[in-house]
């Protein structure tokens, strides 16, 4: 087993997660749409950029593996797994990946072809996705608190299609701007989609969900979205066009 993680630990990676969270959120939206303003066309690369970095959670990881390890040590318990993830665990975790690489590929589509405002707030109903996905895959409770967000995203994303031309950029078709707006509609469904999904892997895992299952979680799901950006860029010859 994996010991259990001070309270003051907790707090510590609670807060490393938020920022980066937070950095990726803020950033990511920006630098992406920078791109295609300056001329960028590959919308692969996009995707591929979205979760290639993946590599880095091997870091906190070896880390956490490394401690775990020292109090089994201390504990006389030489039974420290270096693999937690279970092979149940794993292909279900496969198609959570598959999913993530659609999500990628959405959201640069629809980011190549949306200011990021609009791109922004569009993103924002995946609340309301999740919320229905929830209520039928794990039986999620609605409260009046969620029920309000729900609606309020909901009135805001009508509002925003009924008045869609006024923020277009210089040069875009009618067809070029409405298909972004489904296509970034299709990103937020998705990740509404995979948030109770991966509840629902939580649960039926039948194990500790500690930090270090997580950071498994992760890599697993973020190396098969990678791959899934990687092949389609070889389709689309992007490489080549790249070097």
């Amino acid at each position: 087993m994996e010991p259990q993680v001070s309270s003051r630990m907790k707090k510590i990676l609670l807060i490393i997660n938020s920022i980066f969270l937070a950095v990726g959120i803020c950033g990511g939206p920006l630098i992406i749409r920078l791109y295609f303003i300056k001329g960028g066309k590959r919308i692969w690369l996009s995707c591929w950029l979205q979760t290639v970095a993946w590599p880095i959670i091997f870091i906190p990881l070896a880390i956490s593996y490394l401690y775990r390890r020292k109090n089994n040590n201390n504990n006389n318990n030489n039974s420290s797994k270096l693999i937690l993830m279970t092979p149940r665990i794993f292909m279900a975790t496969i198609g959570i990946g598959i999913l993530q690489g659609c999500v990628n590929y959405s959201y640069a589509y629809g980011i190549a072809e949306l200011p990021v405002s609009t791109s922004g707030l569009l993103c924002s109903t995946q609340l309301v996705f999740t919320a229905f996905f929830a209520f039928i895959i794990v039986r999620l409770k609605f409260t009046s608190y969620s029920v309000n967000s729900v609606f309020l995203l909901t009135i805001g994303a009508v509002v925003l299609a009924l008045h869609s031309g006024g923020d277009r950029p210089e040069g875009e078709t009618n067809k070029e701007y409405i298909l972004g707006f489904i296509m970034t509609l299709v990103s937020a469904a998705l990740t509404g989609l995979i948030f109770p999904l991966v509840e629902l892997i939580y649960k039926k895992a039948q194990q500790a969900i500690t930090y270090t299952f997580v950071l498994e979680f992760q890599i697993v799901y973020c190396f098969v979205a990678t791959l899934f950006s990687t092949i389609g860029m070889i389709i689309n010859n992007d490489f080549q066009v790249i070097i």
